[in-house]
């Protein structure tokens, strides 16, 4: 197959391109920029005059609930969310079920994965049956096809069990990704401990409850030398010790997702348990702490923590609903009105954070647009306004259905097919 993305703004963070230009396509791979008349009437040409033309975008935390949760999302319809939010490689967590903690639930999933149109790499879990006591088996978990490491929902709260789990990380060359809640300190997960809660009158979970996790947790990365990713990273004191870390020499990364740069915890009572997740919502001051992070580079990567669950799971009562939104399909908009728009990152920095960031991480071949590489790309018109009304997802549990965004999604291309026409 031979395809010409034509008169696109080429943005590549890895190279450092942006320009006008075209991009030639054949056989899976980008085989040049420019002109090459020769081919003119054999390629099919998508016209991208007036669009960004990026690496297909790369997320490094999505739960496709794939096995035993299908009724909220399956490898496929997970697939289709991301091909329609731009994105072609993405990392699904391990807290299925089965829980991803042997070879055999490993490979089951990525047999099933080659035929999907995007990327699905599967995070192994940390400990067996994400109890926190017995280390799954390191070696056995890489060689089934593991691309890293991660508890994700369930804290690692046993500081010598993390940190023997960090070692077996490092001398394995894989990331460790961990969810940093002090289950002991908080009251009641989703909403953050203050003003709002009060309102609720329902408790919260404490901007400390992530602060002691990530402070303990730095240190140990610092000492073990592991490459320790910090998820959903919302509180302003974490993105401190994060950078700190980092100026230490510790090989520590973060993670900021779109609702945590967005929203805060006056949201909440517009939106309910749409605006239900952990960790929660905090202030102002933290939303803001947040995005300075990303701005100095702080926090290397957008991840959307994409979190799917049925309507009438949401529609419980707030303290029994579960936690959670999905966030694939508005994330580059997000992004783009959030940030772009706004004046807090160029659009050069929103794409390093969610494109080559993350593969570097997780040493993926993708991330970058190279004559030679793959040809996963996104085009998307960056000043068209979009009114989000219905998701590829199986699930709409968010707080961004309705609303007006910058950012259209055209096309998404992996390995050189068109996988979504928007």
């Amino acid at each position: 197959m031979k395809l010409v993305i034509k008169n696109g703004r080429v943005m590549d963070p890895a190279s450092g391109r942006d320009e006008v230009t075209n991009i030639w396509v054949e056989d899976e791979k980008i085989i040049g920029f420019g002109e090459h008349p020769e081919w003119a009437e054999e390629a099919e040409e998508l016209n991208a005059e007036g669009c960004v033309v990026a690496p297909g975008l790369v997320d490094v935390h999505v739960h496709f609930r794939d096995p035993g949760f299908t009724y909220k999302e399956d490898l496929e319809t997970g697939s289709r969310a991301a091909s329609a939010g731009g994105f072609t490689t993405v990392v699904c967590m391990a807290n299925t079920k089965p829980i991803v903690d042997t070879p055999e639930v490993l490979q089951d999933i990525l047999e099933r994965a080659k035929s999907l149109p995007i990327h699905v790499k599967q995070a192994s879990a940390v400990s067996k049956n994400f109890e926190g006591k017995e280390l799954v088996d390191f070696d056995a978990m890489v060689e089934a096809g593991t691309c890293g490491f991660t508890d994700d929902g369930i804290p690692l709260t046993n500081a010598g069990f993390i940190k023997k789990a960090m070692e077996a990380a490092a001398r394995v060359d894989m990331p460790i990704s961990l969810h940093e809640e002090d289950p002991t300190l908080n009251e009641v997960n989703g909403v953050n401990k203050g003003v709002i809660s009060d309102k609720m009158g329902i408790g919260g979970a404490p901007a400390i409850s992530e602060d002691v996790m990530v402070a303990r947790d730095v240190m140990l990365a610092l000492e073990t030398g592991a490459k320790v990713d910090i998820q959903h990273i919302s509180s302003g004191r974490s993105v401190d010790l994060v950078r700190l870390a980092k100026k230490k020499g510790a090989k520590v990364y973060a993670e900021a997702t779109p609702h945590h740069f967005t929203l805060t915890e006056e949201d909440v009572p517009n939106y309910g348990t749409m605006a239900k997740m952990n960790p929660p919502l905090r202030t102002e001051w933290d939303r803001t702490k947040i995005i300075e992070g990303l701005a100095d580079g702080t926090i290397d990567m957008i991840a959307t923590d994409h979190a799917p669950h049925a309507i009438e799971e949401k529609e419980r009562e707030f303290t029994k609903a579960p936690s959670g939104i999905v966030g694939l399909e508005t994330s580059l908009s997000l992004g783009i009105t959030s940030l772009v728009k706004r004046g807090y990152l160029t659009m050069m920095q929103l794409l390093e954070k969610m494109t080559v960031n993350p593969a570097r991480l997780y040493k993926f071949d993708c991330g970058t647009l190279e004559e030679g590489k793959a040809a996963d790309i996104v085009i998307f018109a960056p000043d068209e306004v979009r009114t989000v009304e219905s998701f590829e997802s199986k699930a709409e549990n968010s707080p961004f259905l309705g609303a007006q965004l910058y950012g259209k999604v055209k096309y998404t291309i992996c390995d050189g097919k068109v996988v979504y026409r928007g």
